[in-house]
Order: structure tokens, then sequence, then C-alpha cells
């Protein structure tokens, strides 16, 4: 298959977006600990290059943090990762968090993907994964990302050999 022009498309789209990611920490109702985590969503275009936490919200029992210094980036070889997500009944953004040793402590993000593969292999290692609704701009972004760079191929069903017949012949 070959690339096609969309006309009125820019298609020189950048690689990476600056982005942050809203914890929220609350009062668990669990004997074993005493906080529980979640990630609440995605902010596009939050500064910061250095990982910072700050709070930003407090009600009661409940707080909600804003970790800055995270980057989403879409590769070309994981458009159709990408390209699936999108199409799932419900895309998401997935954020991959460091687990502390120490339960009560937030789980720090350290990495922001849109790729079900690229976060299936984080699920393998045990990492804690958590899955988001996508900001609009960051899925106008994808899918801009997804019509520049995706090339369909058609998938090939492989023949089977007769391994009996071929043992036989030696």
């Amino acid at each position: 298959m070959s690339r096609i022009q969309l006309e009125d498309f820019d298609q020189k789209l950048p690689q990476k977006k600056t982005v942050s990611v809203i914890m929220e920490k609350r009062v668990a109702d669990n004997a074993w600990i005493d906080y529980s985590y979640r990630a609440l969503g995605v902010v596009v275009g939050e500064s910061g290059e250095d990982r910072q936490i700050k709070k930003i919200f407090t009600d009661g029992e409940v707080e909600h943090y804003l970790v800055t210094g995270l980057t989403l980036e879409l590769y070309e070889d994981e458009c159709e990762s990408y390209y699936h997500n999108l199409m799932s009944p419900k895309p998401g953004c997935f954020i991959v968090a460091d687990e502390t040793n120490d339960l009560d402590e937030m789980p720090l993000p350290y990495l922001v993907s849109m790729s079900f593969d690229e976060v299936h292999a984080y699920l393998e290692g045990d990492e804690q994964v958590y899955a988001v609704e996508i900001p609009a701009e960051l899925y106008q972004w994808a899918e801009a990302f997804i019509l520049t760079h995706y090339i369909a191929t058609k998938k090939i069903k492989r023949k089977l050999k007769n391994w009996k017949q071929e043992s036989n012949a030696l």
C-alpha cells in the first residue's frame, strides 16, 4: 500500500507533547492500608521539565495532586496499537507508575502512553498501570499522527507444512 496526501492537512506533527497527570489520594476503607490512589486524568501542556508534585485540591478525605514533567511520545511503529486504542469502545491514555515500598505513599507516574502493546509489557512486569480518558486534544493529535504514518498491511494466513510428508522423504 502507498501513502496518501490529504489536502489541507498539516502533516508536520510533533512527536511529543508535554503532559501532566492528576492523581487522587483517598482515605481507604481497608484494615491494611490508610490511603488508596488512582489516576483521574491527563492534562496537556502543563509546563515543567522536572517532575514535580503539587497539591491542587483538598476536600475532607480526598486530595488531588498534579504530577508535572511528563511527556507523551508517539512512534510510527506503534501506529497500529494507537489505531486500535482509538477505535476501541473506551479509548484511553495509560499511565505507568512506580510502586513504592510503603503502600501509603502515592505511586509516582513516570510514563504516559496511548499504546496497548507498550502498556501490556509493563503490566506483565507487575507495574502499576492506570487507564484514563483521552483529552480531546490528544485524541485529535493521535488521530492525525495515525493518518499521517499508519499503513495498514493485509494479514496473510500462513500455509501449514505437511511435516509427515517431509519426514517420510528423508
